[in-house]
């Protein structure tokens, strides 16, 4: 079947900044599918949403897996028959740790979800976009790929993923297809309030992080997302977007040599 209402593939999209993006999306008149490993997570979104009449549906993918990856692609595919937006939201997190000594099995780990499962999704749908000659892709970043953090595997993976954002954009763009990302600072998503609950991240340093003093949540995320992947943004592509509350203007300003003009 053809869908006369545009398809958002949302990976990642049971929970976190996935989740935000599925909701955002849905909201905006997309069917949207939740793709995630998690399928009770995802139904339970899924059936939440229904009720209050938005379209939604969810697939299982393992973003770490082509095969998965062609898989749920060829799915949407054959129920929808096109897709129009892809968010490539699907990723883990890492605490900090020297580079030395850091374990490797957990590095690798780091590498097949966050970015070989972006180049992954890329491949599988980004072929579907190609030979439709239009479409919208937005992958998710960091604002740790702007600068260096002690995260050894996250920090240059999101770093490639923002590189690879940009060669997307011009193999896809010939096509009609743009390619864009977001580059989010600490995001209060379950898996970091589990580090907060771990007492591993301190909420008021993630707070006081950036130039607003605010906590960003999935919701901030998706409205970027929604935002590049419109036609107010049709000519916008290659572009990884801060949605950073003024982080990365934030930590050069206040740890300037010469001292900082006023007092927190």
């Amino acid at each position: 079947m053809t869908s006369d209402r545009r398809v958002a593939v949302v990976t990642g999209g049971a929970s976190g900044i996935g989740e935000g993006c599925v909701r955002k999306m849905a909201s905006e008149g997309y069917h949207v599918v939740a793709a995630d490993r998690d399928i009770e997570k995802a139904r339970a979104l899924v059936e939440e949403l229904t009720t209050i009449g938005q379209s939604v549906s969810m697939e299982s993918i393992d973003v770490a897996d082509s095969t998965s990856v062609d898989e749920c692609a060829s799915i949407v595919q054959g129920k929808y028959g096109r897709l129009d937006v892809l968010v490539t939201a699907a990723g883990i997190l890492e605490s900090s740790a020297n580079l030395l000594d850091m374990d490797l099995e957990a590095h690798d780990h780091v590498w097949r979800i966050n970015y070989h499962g972006t180049i992954h999704c890329a491949r599988s749908f980004g072929k579907l976009m190609r030979a439709a000659l239009r479409g919208a892709i937005v992958t998710v970043g960091s604002t740790t790929s702007f600068v260096a953090f002690p995260l050894p595997a996250y920090c240059p993976g999101k770093t490639a993923i923002r590189r690879v954002t940009e060669i997307l954009a011009v193999e896809l763009g010939r096509f009609g297809v743009r390619v864009n990302g977001v580059a989010p600072t600490y995001v209060i998503t379950p898996a970091m309030q589990a580090k907060i609950d771990a007492g591993e991240r301190d909420p008021e340093v993630l707070r006081n992080s950036g130039a607003l003093n605010m906590l960003v949540e999935p919701r901030h995320i998706a409205d970027a997302v929604a935002f590049l992947c419109s036609d107010s943004a049709s000519a916008i592509t290659g572009v990884m977007l801060p949605v950073d509350a003024g982080f990365n203007a934030a930590i050069p300003y206040r740890t300037y040599a010469g001292g900082v003009p006023w007092k927190e």
